[in-house]
């Protein structure tokens, strides 16, 4: 079986790549990204042991993706992230995510190809209990363009469910070390002011609200279930390993260094916005995600340490 991975220099791209030969299903993976955000030295020292073929181009162009002809699997990571930034880019995130999304819709639909799309927790926006994929549609709160981009994409592809085959993933904040990995997102970030000891910036009101995260080790076995499964039940699910508190958090850095420096500020901070996910309904399909995002905090506080 052969796989596309767009987006394949990013976070959760890079971490992918670098262990796709544990997919054993997969004989032969197409990766693409454009550099726009991430350099080619997150591709070091994956190539050697799998069965990899680069291709610099721009998903967002008609036609594309042209150039590929047996593709089973399309991974589709290739998108404008960081929903506190989104706010600035809003005109040229929605046209790059959206024309990426329908050339996707439209290669799968062409070549048959089963997609793995990845959505995001955001879509939930600010929610008072514990919450679902059931939530009705009027009740999700995307709090930024990012976030309304993603409920876009997943409705795109529900107008296409009799078409293609495809599943969707609501991630919640990645965290853990990989050769592209971002530090604009809330664990990768106290890390690295915590190394720097410069100021964690926190939202007064957010110490002891909750946010879902989802450790790259989860991930990877969200890519390797949904494939070796062949999960492509055209539904939504919410992958997380845990959900935390901003406090809590910062206790898990100050098991790795006693003294950090927290600034609390009464603005609103995208990134910890309140909400608490619930992911029963991946547990019902067999997949328990379980990695310890304290886990990600120790390898992260680990990289850092000469810096």
């Amino acid at each position: 079986m052969n796989l596309l991975i767009t987006g394949c220099c990013g976070h959760i791209g890079s971490y992918l790549v670098s262990n796709i030969h544990k997919i054993k299903k997969i004989k032969k993976t197409f990766i693409i990204d454009n550099f726009k955000s991430t350099q080619i030295n997150s591709l070091f020292k994956s190539k050697k042991k799998n069965n990899l073929e680069f291709h610099k181009l721009d998903l967002s162009m008609k036609n594309s993706l042209n150039k590929f002809d047996k593709v089973d699997y399309i991974i589709h990571l290739a998108s404008m992230t960081n929903a506190e930034g989104s706010f600035e880019k809003k005109n040229e995130m929605y046209k790059n995510n959206i024309d990426c999304m329908n050339n996707v819709i439209s290669f799968c639909k062409r070549k048959k190809a089963k997609l793995i799309h990845i959505s995001s927790t955001s879509v939930y926006g600010k929610q008072a209990s514990l919450v679902d994929e059931n939530c009705e549609k009027k009740f999700l709160k995307p709090q930024s363009p990012y976030a309304d981009i993603k409920l876009i994409e997943e409705r795109l592809l529900q107008k296409v469910s009799k078409n293609i085959e495809y599943i969707t993933y609501r991630f919640g904040t990645i965290s853990g070390v990989s050769n592209g990995m971002r530090f604009h997102t809330a664990v990768n970030k106290f890390c690295l002011n915590a190394s720097l000891n410069d100021d964690i910036t926190v939202y007064k009101t957010a110490l002891n609200q909750y946010r879902p995260y989802l450790s790259l080790r989860d991930a990877f076995k969200v890519f390797k279930f949904t494939i070796e499964k062949d999960l492509f039940k055209n539904d939504i699910y919410n992958a997380l390993s845990e959900n935390c508190t901003v406090n809590q958090i910062l206790q898990k850095i100050k098991k790795f260094k006693k003294k950090i420096k927290v600034k609390f500020v009464y603005s609103k901070i995208m990134n910890q916005l309140s909400y608490h996910v619930d992911k029963k309904k991946l547990n019902n399909e067999g997949l328990y995600l379980k990695n310890k995002i304290i886990n990600d905090v120790k390898d992260t506080m680990k990289l850092l340490e000469n810096i």
